[in-house]
């Protein structure tokens, strides 16, 4: 029999984007022959499954999770391609299920949590099983775990498209989740001026001082203009910074806000479904009509 190699998993692996034990035992079974092998995992997984790993899935869902007492929990993205499955129960669930086992379990990484034991197999086996089954690709996009100062609050918002995650010291259970859906509403990229990844500020600074060169101004004023622009940038991306949005008057900051609550932010973090990917475009007149002209030739 043919030695099995890491290799041959890995190259049946991108060819199929079955679970890597799967491809490893459809090896076994095939002797070796790749090309065996892969109509093996068609056969367990379907069709289906093959076809859908080179799709894009920029659509899905944030799941959070938290653990009893509030002082751990997990957020965590998993994405689709439609938002029609991303209402799916099955799917749901499997967020659920991959969120809880990231707040007890504490994996390294997306590939550390696709391992781990789920429903007699593990999440990627079951995920895969799942896109067999509804023949539109999932993955598990990242995920984030809280070891809280305080305790966890939680919110989400627009069908689970945009999710945040709280450890808030001192304050209340209101307060905490105002805090949550100020930050789902306003997306602090940090939480105070000190956090604000330098790339950032510089990038900032640079497109100030050409809007300020272009005043014609002096030099000393032209700097002025330039750090006032930067300052009025942090507050505006900080969460300590930027105004409280259930404030009426629309003049207390959330510093100000805590402050006056006995309470500070640790940590926060926020998912956005799909942040970052390059979702496809697709010309739907031209789609209907490539496929017309396609029946009419044959």
């Amino acid at each position: 029999m043919a030695e099995i190699t890491a290799a041959m998993v890995k190259e049946l692996r991108e060819k199929t984007d079955a679970p890597m034990m799967e491809c490893k035992k459809a090896l076994t079974e095939a002797g070796g022959d790749l090309g065996r092998a892969e109509e093996i995992l068609r056969v367990k997984l379907g069709n289906k499954a093959s076809k859908a790993a080179t799709r894009v899935t920029a659509e899905g869902i944030v799941a959070i999770h938290i653990g009893e007492g509030g002082g751990l929990g997990s957020i965590l993205e998993i994405n689709c391609e439609t938002d029609f499955v991303a209402k799916n129960d099955d799917f749901l669930k499997l967020a659920r299920d991959c969120a809880e086992l990231v707040t007890s379990q504490s994996p390294a990484d997306v590939a550390a949590l696709s391992a781990l034991p789920l429903a007699g197999g593990s999440v990627d086996s079951t995920r895969m099983a799942l896109v067999g089954r509804i023949g539109e690709n999932m993955s598990l996009r990242r995920f984030s775990r809280i070891q809280a100062a305080g305790k966890l609050s939680s919110y989400v918002h627009g069908g689970a498209k945009i999710g945040v995650l709280v450890d808030l010291v001192g304050g209340d259970e209101t307060l905490g989740r105002d805090i949550a859906m100020h930050i789902a509403a306003s997306k602090p990229v940090a939480l105070s001026r000190d956090d604000v990844p330098a790339e950032l500020i510089e990038k900032e600074r640079s497109i100030a001082a050409e809007k300020a060169a272009e005043s014609g101004k002096p030099p000393e004023i032209v700097q002025k203009m330039v750090e006032g622009s930067v300052q009025k940038y942090l507050k505006e991306v900080t969460l300590l910074g930027q105004v409280f949005v259930k404030d009426p008057e629309g003049k207390q900051t959330i510093e100000q806000l805590l402050k006056a609550k006995g309470a500070k932010v640790a940590a926060f973090v926020l998912f956005v479904v799909g942040e970052g990917i390059e979702k496809k475009q697709t010309d739907f007149a031209a789609e209907v009509a490539a496929q017309a002209a396609a029946a009419a030739a044959r």
